[in-house]
């Protein structure tokens, strides 16, 4: 039997520059501890429709959205463990629907998921979703994560992302990671994962290094960086940095 996992939690996200990044790790030394996997590559190949219908409309911020990824922790062979994941967002609590399978038998559910053998109630959701969306391959996106855990509470997790990257071909967590950056190599995306609220020593560490929440897709930027680039290369208009800055990322 195939490991089933479901997760339900709050999710927030802040984009960080390198100093901010560093002081706030100095401040969490002894309190966010490092995992044992220590800087991880993270492949992701996001499945849309053929419009991107998914990712169009979770942009627009309805009370509920949802994704579908394939996602590896390194580039995989053959015999690694590959995770198929349905991400909904209910309002701010996030649930995470994941099968767990060999790279090889992933990618054979993918080729054809209504012919394949997986019927768990999870296998049987992805199944739905490619059947009324008609998913195909989109986009990739990687990034490399380091990953944190609150020593008094394992429930507090807080992961720090370096190097957004993505492709638009050789749409397969098997080739490499390799891609194009979204921003430079100063600025982190940190998530705090928390089952409640979060905590307010965390609040008041934000509040001292000016770091404030922001709405933030990884998958929803890189589509509307794809989106002006497209608006250039037809147009060739140019625009202000800092506008283009913020209808890009809404920061």
């Amino acid at each position: 039997m195939k490991n089933i996992m479901v997760f339900e939690r709050s999710e927030k996200k802040y984009l960080l520059t390198k100093q901010q990044y560093l002081k706030l790790r100095e401040k969490w030394e002894n309190i966010q501890i490092e995992d044992k996997y220590g800087l991880t590559s993270i492949c992701n190949v996001y499945y849309d429709s053929e419009d991107y219908r998914l990712i169009r409309t979770s942009l627009e911020k309805p009370a509920y959205k949802e994704k579908f990824r394939v996602r590896s922790y390194g580039i995989p062979t053959k015999d690694s463990t590959v995770f198929l994941e349905i991400k909904k967002k209910v309002q701010d609590v996030v649930y995470k629907r994941r099968i767990e399978l060999k790279y090889d038998e992933a990618m054979k559910f993918l080729k054809n998921p209504q012919e394949a053998e997986l019927n768990s109630q999870i296998a049987k959701e992805i199944k739905y979703m490619f059947q009324i969306y008609q998913l195909e391959p989109k986009m990739f996106v990687a990034y490399d994560r380091i990953a944190t855990y609150n020593k008094n509470n394992p429930d507090i997790r807080v992961t720090f992302d370096f190097n957004l990257r993505n492709r638009e071909n050789e749409l397969d967590i098997g080739v490499s990671d390799r891609g194009n950056l979204l921003f430079d190599d100063e600025m982190v995306l940190m998530e705090i994962k928390v089952n409640q609220a979060i905590p307010l020593w965390m609040v008041k560490d934000f509040e001292e290094l000016d770091i404030k929440p922001i709405s933030f897709s990884k998958y929803g930027n890189f589509y509307r960086k794809k989106i002006m680039n497209n608006y250039y290369k037809e147009t060739s208009k140019s625009m202000d940095i800092e506008r283009m800055y913020k209808l890009c990322f809404q920061v």
